[in-house]
């Protein structure tokens, strides 16, 4: 397995308004590897699930917390970890939860607790979840696939032919 080629590390406070600033730090790694806007998205959304779970569940209402987040860079893909220290949740019902719907419900009858980590399962190409160490640590994996189109100097024109 290749090394990494650089690490980014971040550490904000378990407040929403983070989540935000999270977002922006994501999109622009992403974008600077050369990610597609679809993956950026993607990448986003399930970046915010994960902070947004930790600052929802990870510490009490009067705790102060922190969500630590390390974003490795490899020549073919992003690493995101997403970590807490605030309290652990039941792995197996989460994991449960992850499928929040079988094909045959109405979207109305979804379990919101599990959609999170549906949707960032459903987004990323690897996703992992730890607890083992008193809070919860999520690794979330997007493959790097670049667009061949262009690259070798080809061209589509657009003007008619005469």
């Amino acid at each position: 397995m290749k090394e990494p080629n650089e690490y980014i590390e971040m550490r904000v406070p378990a407040k929403p308004e983070y989540v935000g600033v999270i977002r922006l730090t994501a999109s622009g790694i992403a974008n600077r590897m050369g990610f597609s806007f679809e993956d950026i998205d993607d990448i986003k959304v399930a970046i915010s699930e994960a902070t947004t779970n930790a600052v929802d569940h990870a510490y009490g209402e009067h705790e102060n917390g922190e969500v630590a987040l390390r974003f490795v860079i490899y020549a073919d893909r992003l690493e995101v970890i997403v970590a807490d220290n605030g309290k652990s949740f039941n792995f197996k019902e989460s994991t449960y939860k992850t499928e929040p719907y079988n094909k045959s419900s109405a979207i109305e009858e979804m379990r919101e607790g599990g959609l999170g980590l549906f949707l960032m399962k459903a987004l990323m190409d690897e996703v992992s979840i730890n607890n083992e160490s008193g809070g919860v640590v999520i690794v979330m994996t997007k493959h790097l696939t670049r667009d061949e189109v262009g690259h070798s100097g080809d061209t589509i024109s657009t003007s008619e032919s005469k």
